[in-house]
Parts: structure tokens; C-alpha cells; sequence
């Protein structure tokens, strides 16, 4: 489907567990990235995924003159469309930054809406500066090449336990990342609202101390209140 801003400002609103509780009950269990968690506080974000993979450094690829090969980092970024999130397969690599300040800004500037990685970056106080919201397993100073080697973008990849394709749409907030598959994002769209709905009234009961049994998950007496409260409200 069409991600325009009307649908991108809708996904930014619902919350990632939300999302995995409407993709876990479509029998989809497996979406959220082991390790991707928020590099700084504050931001959620949604848009396709552009993939980038790396695979083991090997010392002859993963040399200095390799980044400024034409399928290097750089070349990845200069592809990246306005508004997608770099979706970075890094095995879980914690001893070398995919990325630092200099790719990051460009990234910001050529208007990426954010990075995504099971691995760490480097230079964070920079690219803290460039504004991009970034998700990451941490930080490291050694560069890519000192552990891994890059190898393409635009790919199927795995990042974080989860296979992740060009097409499919990422949200991230507080939570992580998750992997929306395209065929599930009108799904997402149209049943996460009603369960946040009912989970705000879930939590006001709890607020007057109601028990939670027969509440959470709700009986059939619970859930007529419910809809009595969403019919009056």
C-alpha cells in the first residue's frame, strides 16, 4: 500500500507493542529486532525499510579502499530514498560502528528517517548533533571495517532475529523496532487503534482497582462494559 503522510502519521501513533500484539495474533511472532533499541530518548518514527548487509570482515574486502568503493556504505546512502529507514543487518556485531557522524548527517540531510541496526555505531556525540533517530545495539569506536565487511543494499536481510525486506514498513519508538510485512500493514492500520482503545479502558479500571481477572484479558461481562463505555463515550 501507499505510505502517504496521512498512513506514515498513523503508524508513528501506534505503539510497537501494540503492533506485535495485533501481528502476534495473525500467527506473526517473530518481528520485533533483538538489540535495536533507542540510541537517544523521544523519537518514533515509521517508513519502508531500505535494507544494507554486512557479512564477517575479511581482510581482503574489508580494507580502507573499500569504502570508497561504488557498492561501499556510501554508495547505500547516496541511494537511499527521502523518508525510508535504514534497516542494517549486523549480525549483532558490538566491536565495530556500522556508521558514524559524517554518514548519519548526509543520511539527515537526504531526509532518511532514521537507522535501524542489530549492531553498534560510532562517533554517538556527532551523530547525536546530526538529529537522525537512530536504534542500535550501542556504541563502538572502531570502524565497520575493523569487523565487518559490507556487501549490499536493497536485499532480503536479517537484523535482530527478524527478516526484514525492502518493502516492508518499520515502526520504532520507545519499545525498539518492529517489521511491519507490507501484506499486514492495512491490518496494523485497522485493528491497533481499537485495541489501544480497549486497553486505555483496561487501564482506568485498573486505576479504580478493579482485579484483573475476567479484566485482562476481558470476560464477557467485561467486555460489555467495555462496549456500553465505548457506545456512551
Amino acid at each position: 500500500m501507499t505510505l502517504d503522510a496521512a498512513t506514515l502519521e498513523a503508524l508513528r501513533g501506534i505503539a510497537t507493542a501494540t503492533i506485535t500484539s495485533v501481528l502476534f495474533k495473525k500467527g506473526l511472532r517473530r518481528l520485533w529486532m533483538q538489540g535495536a533499541m533507542p540510541l537517544s530518548p523521544g523519537h518514533r518514527i515509521a517508513g519502508r525499510a531500505f535494507t544494507m548487509r554486512f557479512v564477517p570482515a575479511r581482510e581482503d574486502l574489508a580494507t580502507p579502499e573499500s569504502l570508497a568503493s561504488p557498492r561501499s556504505t556510501r554508495g547505500a546512502v547516496e541511494a537511499m530514498p527521502e523518508g525510508c529507514i535504514a534497516v542494517v543487518d549486523a549480525m549483532g556485531v558490538t566491536d565495530a560502528g556500522i556508521f558514524g557522524d559524517i554518514l548519519t548527517a548526509r543520511m539527515a540531510r537526504r531526509g532518511v528517517a532514521g537507522l535501524v541496526t542489530d549492531g553498534v555505531v560510532r562517533d554517538v556525540t556527532g551523530i547525536a548533533g546530526t538529529g537522525l533517530p537512530v536504534w542500535c545495539r550501542g556504541t563502538a569506536a572502531p570502524a565497520s571495517v575493523a569487523g565487518l565487511t559490507f556487501v549490499g543494499w536493497q536485499e532480503p536481510i536479517a537484523c535482530g532475529g527478524v527478516a526484514v525486506l525492502p518493502d516492508d514498513v518499520i515502526v520504532a519508538d520507545a519499545d525498539g523496532a518492529v517489521c511491519i510485512p507490507a501484506a499486514s500493514v492495512e491490518t496494523v492500520l485497522a485493528e491497533a487503534p481499537e485495541q489501544e482503545r480497549l486497553e486505555a479502558w483496561i487501564m482506568a479500571e485498573v486505576d479504580r482497582g478493579v482485579p484483573l481477572t475476567g479484566l485482562y484479558p476481558p470476560n464477557a461481562e467485561a467486555r460489555a462494559r467495555y462496549e456500553a463505555w465505548k457506545a456512551g463515550g
